[in-house]
């Protein structure tokens, strides 16, 4: 097992090397929808009209850009750009003398250009330009040119999350086998559950690499591969180490303590697997490739988790044997973890605690996470831009400066495509059209190919410009809404809305037409995600419920499970409105707030921390169902389950936290939102829910917290999943009295890691 391992790892290392350069930073959006399809017509047929390579020329010494040097060097970048090859639609504002290209204070203007091509082939070219163009290219005297655009912003992007990726390795390996030593007191022992995560790291990143030869896959997915491929790997290797060594220290042999190892722990980690995987793939049901990217990762590195600690892990604890507890750096019988003794402890306190006053704890916990979740019911969503990147970044730097000084509503401009508009006819449609939108609520202007409109009226009569936007029976038209209106705004969504309605009026059937721009990608983004929202709800809660009742043989406890797992994720959730969306300590963590959050990500983090929540919750249900079946008692299986299991699942907490918080240190926001928010949700759910929400909400069940009609508690007896652990010495407790005291070094050794 350990040479196919080894071969198994080469591969991996091999396949998945470069797979960083073939990730894409986009699939927000759904490609067929309007939007999408309205975008790659106006690419193909007007590429001025999709810009995605921005020049901010600013006039050095004081000028300004109608200086007549400085427009000369504007003229010849605007033409040297247009000679290049594979780039098209170039345009300025020494060509055009749009206002719009010129910002208020006249020191900067714009050179608008297409960069034609797949995202890596527009990478590609971009590389080629950026020395040419950038700072004060050759043969220019009076400007600094800053590159900017969606293709400039990507790339800085891309660039960016490579260079987290690997600062955040590098701070959570070390802290992970800081941690790893003081939980198992050993080094050895440590090293164990860490070979797991890269092992499920290498894997994963090899997985991905195959899957982009059949699709798209979001950059933003290795952040995730590394977060959980550490995470679960070292809880999964955590339970299967801690009860090795239990065995061992009962006295079996290593063969038989292995096998006993995965006959129990290994179940359970089996179980937590799947519930894990299921709860990640509910993103596959959406048509956004940056979720589906998600689900593609996060399923590959989980089963490869599991795997891994299921196969690989025990043939080296076979080899080892005794051997796993070398290298102590202290005493076996003071484990760092070991928060409860049998007599006593913190873990014991709370869980004792908890079920004393069931109805307080319950009520007053409840109150706190619905408290601390309000913030979200004010969410704003709306899209990614340049804005995640830091303040430093070139393409930052030159979008803040057309955002600072230029018209802001041309952002949020809206735009449409008409096919078949080249006849009289169809050009009276067309000229009707952009009349009856530029009456719509919110619409500043209109440009059509027949001309500029406004309130009604014909502004600005057909120039060369306007017939530009005609071509092969084509046309395209421009709303511009009213200064102020921003892309995620209500009033950007009804102007969408209201030109689609119009659209689809029988006046202006006669030509097919499509809305595009970012509020209409907005929009449909928002229609592709709850659309498909509760078919992913339907896939994770429906999974969730049945494994759950596999696992315990209960109806209600499932429903308890999956109702304080939704509310344990409250905390995250009015976290990130407070914090990503208000601003609130955005200085100290470095990100500037936009005022919204992007669409797709709670739909992730959703599916994320709901999948870790049920993983913490199998081990701990595991252990008191166990209990439970072993003496009937509930209040003390409850209290039994939190002690054995308290330790142990503090540990692989606080282990994935600091996994997620290293990834937090980002200097992208969604990443930074994703990490941070994460792990506020696992450090919310292993104290508060785990520790007292549970077992509150279990004690107040009583005994119908166990029952089932007898034809599915006989379906579980067949097919649940259960761990084959041997009663303690001494006579079972009977139902309704507290089990039997366990020898004290039998107590320690179980808390033990």
């Amino acid at each position: 097992m350990l040479l196919l391992a080894v071969l198994f790892i080469i591969d991996a290392v091999l396949v998945g090397g470069d797979v960083a350069d073939r990730l894409l930073n986009g699939g927000t959006e759904d490609e067929g929808s309007e939007s999408a399809q309205a975008t790659q017509l106006l690419e193909d047929a007007f590429p001025a009209s999709e810009p995605n390579l921005v020049l901010v020329v600013s006039a050095t010494d004081g000028g300004t850009v109608d200086d007549r040097a400085v427009a000369a060097d504007g003229i010849r970048l605007a033409e040297r750009l247009a000679f290049q090859p594979d780039v098209s639609g170039v345009t300025s504002y020494w060509a055009t003398g749009a206002e719009q290209l010129r910002s208020e204070e006249r020191d900067h203007a714009l050179i608008l250009a297409h960069i034609e091509g797949t995202e890596d082939e527009a990478q590609a070219v971009l590389e080629r330009l950026e020395p040419d163009f950038r700072g004060a290219p050759e043969g220019t005297e009076r400007v600094e040119v800053r590159i900017g655009g969606t293709v400039a912003a990507i790339g800085e992007v891309q660039e960016t999350i490579s260079e987290d990726l690997l600062t955040a390795e590098l701070i959570a390996l070390p802290l992970t086998l800081i941690i790893l030593i003081l939980v198992f007191g050993g080094v050895v022992a440590a090293l164990l559950p860490l070979g797991v995560g890269v092992v499920a790291i290498l894997g994963t990143n090899a997985a991905l690499r195959v899957v982009t030869e059949f699709t798209d896959v979001s950059i933003f997915a290795q952040n995730l591969t590394t977060a959980l491929g550490l995470g679960l790997a070292i809880d999964y290797a955590l339970l299967i180490v801690r009860r090795y060594r239990e065995e061992l220290a009962g006295g079996l042999a290593p063969r038989e303590a292995v096998a006993r190892t995965v006959r129990t722990a290994g179940r359970a980690v089996l179980f937590s697997a799947l519930t894990v995987a299921v709860s990640l793939s509910a993103m596959l049901v959406f048509p956004l490739y940056f979720l589906r990217s998600f689900a593609y990762a996060g399923i590959s590195v989980v089963l490869l988790a599991a795997a891994a600690a299921l196969v690989l892990l025990p043939a080296v604890l076979l080899l080892l044997g005794h051997r796993v507890d070398a290298l102590r750096v202290r005493r076996r019988r003071a484990p760092a973890t070991a928060a409860v003794t049998d007599d006593g402890g913190a873990w014991r306190r709370i869980a004792a605690t908890a079920v004393k006053h069931a109805p307080l704890v319950a009520i007053g916990t409840t109150v706190v996470l619905v408290v601390v979740g309000l913030p979200f019911l004010r969410v704003e969503f709306g899209t990614t831009d340049d804005r995640q990147l830091p303040e430093t970044a070139e393409a930052r730097v030159a979008q803040d400066i057309i955002r600072d000084d230029f018209d802001s509503s041309a952002t949020a401009t809206v735009e449409l495509v008409a096919r078949q508009a080249d006849s009289e006819r169809d050009a009276e449609g067309i000229e009707a059209f952009a009349l009856r939108l530029s009456e719509l609520p919110g619409v500043s202007s209109v440009d059509s190919p027949v001309g500029t409109y406004e309130d009604g009226v014909r502004t600005v009569s057909e120039t060369p410009a306007h017939a530009l936007r005609a071509h092969e029976g084509m046309s395209h038209l421009s709303v511009v809404p009213e200064s102020g209106i921003e892309v995620s705004s209500a009033e950007a969504q009804e102007i969408v809305l209201g030109a689609r309605d119009l659209a689809g009026q029988a006046d202006f059937r006669a030509f097919e037409t499509m809305v595009g721009g970012d509020a209409a990608v907005l929009e449909d983004s928002k229609q592709a995600i709850s659309s498909r929202l509760g078919w992913a709800l339907l896939i994770i809660v429906g999974a969730s419920l049945l494994l759950m009742f596999l696992l315990t043989g209960s109806l209600l406890i499932p429903v308890m499970s999956v109702v304080l797992n939704a509310l344990s994720l409250s905390a995250m959730f009015g976290a990130v409105v407070w914090v990503f969306q208000d601003g609130n300590l955005s200085g100290a963590l470095g990100f500037t707030a936009t005022g919204t959050i992007e669409v797709t990500l709670p739909v992730l983090m959703f599916c994320v921390a709901f999948g870790l929540s049920m993983d913490y919750g199998v081990f701990l249900l595991s252990r008191v169902t166990e209990e439970y079946r072993r003496t009937g008692d509930s209040p003390g299986a409850i209290v039994a389950g939190v002690q054995r299991t308290g330790g142990v699942i503090t540990a692989a907490a606080l282990i994935l936290s600091v996994v997620l918080v290293a990834i937090g240190t980002s200097r992208i926001t969604n990443t930074k939102m994703l990490g941070l928010g994460v792990a506020l949700a696992v450090i919310v759910d292993s104290t508060l829910v785990r520790g007292l929400l549970l077992p509150a909400v279990m004690r107040l069940g009583g005994r119908l917290t166990w029952w089932a009609p007898a034809p599915l508690r006989r379906f579980q007896e067949r097919f649940g999943l259960r761990e084959e652990v041997p009663e303690p010495p001494g006579p079972p407790s009977t139902a309704g009295e507290p089990p039997a005291r366990p020898r004290k070094q039998e107590a320690v050794l179980e808390d033990a890691p």
